[in-house]
């Protein structure tokens, strides 16, 4: 069991069971799509947010980030670190078939990867490890082509596939999870190879 300075939130109990078999963390669960009409849940992770810091560990489906993208809206930034699971395809055990876009969602994901995606979201572990981010800006993806541009889209979605990120991920989470994991540098690289 590895221990996490900061809480977790999760959309449901199948994902918080499985990350409460890895950590040790206080998990909250959105119930789904219910987090936008509670309220009074929405107050107690702002709350949380504000004094330990919160982790939002959504899956990598369309669902996954729209929840997301509700928190984001709802908690000072500040206070978040967003954690992104791999697109990985396929169906959990305890389902007879793939969700809908047939993707494996934060309890279908091994131990080391859900590591993997905390360390690289900026998790702080009992050791005191923690991930630095690098700085790419938004005028570096505009002078790659990944923003502002007639093709920028289309280039984003290689790139988000070529790199196994959610494939839904919007321009500023992309920007957000780059430099969790690369330099420019070494971005610059990646889009040279692309």
């Amino acid at each position: 069991m590895v221990k996490i300075r900061q809480a977790i939130v999760v959309e449901g109990r199948y994902d918080k069971n499985t990350l409460s078999q890895i950590v040790d963390a206080p998990i909250f669960e959105t119930s789904g799509f219910g987090i936008m009409r509670d309220r009074a849940q929405m107050a107690l992770l702002r709350r949380v947010a504000q004094e330990r810091g919160l982790i939002v560990f959504t899956d990598s489906d369309g669902a996954g980030f729209v929840i997301r993208n509700h928190l984001k809206s709802a908690i000072q930034p500040e206070y978040l670190l967003h954690a992104y699971i791999p697109d990985v395809y396929g169906k959990e055990k305890r389902k007879s078939a793939p969700g809908k876009e047939g993707k494996l969602g934060v309890e279908g994901m091994t131990r080391e990867v859900i590591l993997e995606c905390l360390r690289r979201a900026g998790a702080v572990f009992e050791d005191g490890e923690t991930v630095e981010a690098t700085q790419i800006t938004k005028q570096d993806l505009m002078d790659l082509g990944l923003s502002g541009g007639p093709d920028s889209s289309l280039l984003r979605k290689k790139l988000l596939k070529k790199l196994d990120f959610p494939e839904h991920m919007s321009c500023n989470a992309m920007l957000q999870a780059l430099n969790m994991l690369y330099t420019l540098p070494q971005l610059q690289q990646i889009m040279k190879e692309l």
